[in-house]
């Protein structure tokens, strides 16, 4: 059997690499070709280019980047088409990746398979409709998605999310983490400012602000920031004036990471799915989260959901508080983050329903997704 796959961004890297795992344990001698990460190299992989060229988000983001990416959709289009396997899998960054699909498509029969379901219950939901003309099957991380799908014209599974694998770390992991910084029983906030340069640019002063504002009544905290690979060092710049003298973790040290979401008595993260993540770990959390000012105005304008926190939208809550483009302020963050610190067990029934909802406790997301696949395929 020969699978194409595409994935354009670490977290696409990581479901690729579980995916391929699971093809290659349930289809002994499936071979891959295609654009992935270290995840995906890791299981036979030779990526055709590297995978951080189609790493941009935002509309805005993307339109300096457009010819570049332009040319590396048709380049990986040429190589589906001549390569003939048996299934084109692409695994999200769907403004890359279902290029390459239509294109492939267009001229040929090989079948199509998108991991991870565009957000058509948050904004533009026309957009499965005309997905649905060049993927013929979907991969979802939420168990609402395959409904949406289906009504569009494809088939769909709902596979599970992969943060309901990913390994945690123990409440005694989290007393050696805090032992090990002398945090004793200070409270502890965990700072997630993104992983991506834009991003990062724009949260680290207003996260730094509310930190500020948050010590000058609770003067014994302690901040802790694990730091995204590709923005290790603009992290470390932009926290240096950060209060309480911030403890940066190494990306390489996952231990680490692990250890301070467990440790941490809250969270102030960007919106993403490291909700989900804190959420795994039951640690609760305050989302904030801006961007350019035209992605901002034109999304904001599209929006379908009145929450963009993903333990929100599963557990049909709004346990957590969240703070969006101009409610984004270190003054409101600072005092969404005293709230949560009196009150954090608001969130524990949420973040729980969220897990079970996911797929804790069954079947590895992964080995369900390469189920999938072969069922489609075959």
């Amino acid at each position: 059997m020969k699978v194409f796959v595409i994935a354009g961004e670490p977290s696409g890297d990581a479901l690729g690499g579980a995916v391929m795992a699971g093809l290659q344990a349930l289809a002994p001698g499936v071979t891959f070709q295609g654009v992935g990460g270290p995840l995906m190299q890791a299981q036979g992989l030779v990526s055709q280019f590297d995978m951080n060229e189609l790493s941009v988000m935002g509309l805005a983001e993307v339109s300096p980047k457009y010819r570049a990416l332009k040319r590396r959709i048709a380049e990986c289009a040429e190589a589906v088409i001549a390569a003939q396997p048996d299934v084109l899998l692409t695994i999200d960054s769907p403004d890359f990746c279902l290029r390459v699909a239509k294109l492939v498509k267009a001229r040929s029969d090989i079948r199509t398979i998108h991991y991870v379901a565009p957000t058509v219950w948050a904004w533009r939901p026309g957009r499965a409709a005309k997905m649905a003309r060049h993927i013929d099957h979907v991969l979802a991380l939420f168990p609402f998605e395959p409904p949406l799908m289906q009504a569009a014209g494809m088939t769909c599974d709902f596979v599970g999310h992969p943060v309901v694998a990913q390994p945690v770390a123990t409440a005694a992991e989290a007393d050696a983490f805090r032992a090990a910084y002398g945090i004793g029983d200070a409270p502890l906030i965990l700072a997630l400012p993104g992983s991506r340069k834009g991003e990062v640019t724009r949260l680290a002063s207003r996260f730094g602000g509310a930190l500020a504002l948050l010590q000058k009544s609770q003067p014994d905290i302690r901040v802790v920031v694990p730091c995204a690979g590709p923005v290790a060092d603009l992290v470390r710049d932009l926290t240096a004036d950060w209060p309480a003298q911030p403890i940066l973790i190494a990306p390489s040290d996952a231990a680490a990471k692990r250890a301070a979401f467990r440790a941490a008595d809250v969270a102030l993260a960007a919106s993403g799915t490291v909700s989900l993540e804190l959420a795994a770990s039951n640690t609760p959390m305050v989302i904030a989260y801006d961007m350019n000012w035209l992605s901002r105005q034109i999304i904001g304008r599209m929006l379908l959901v009145d929450t963009v926190t993903l333990v929100n939208l599963v557990s049909d809550t709004r346990a957590v508080p969240e703070f969006i483009g101009p409610d984004c302020t270190s003054s409101q963050i600072a005092n969404g983050l005293r709230a949560v610190l009196a009150a954090p067990k608001a969130q524990h029934t949420a973040m729980a329903l969220t897990m079970d909802r996911l797929g804790k406790g069954g079947e590895a997301p992964g080995l369900r997704a390469a189920r999938s696949v072969l069922s489609h395929v075959r």
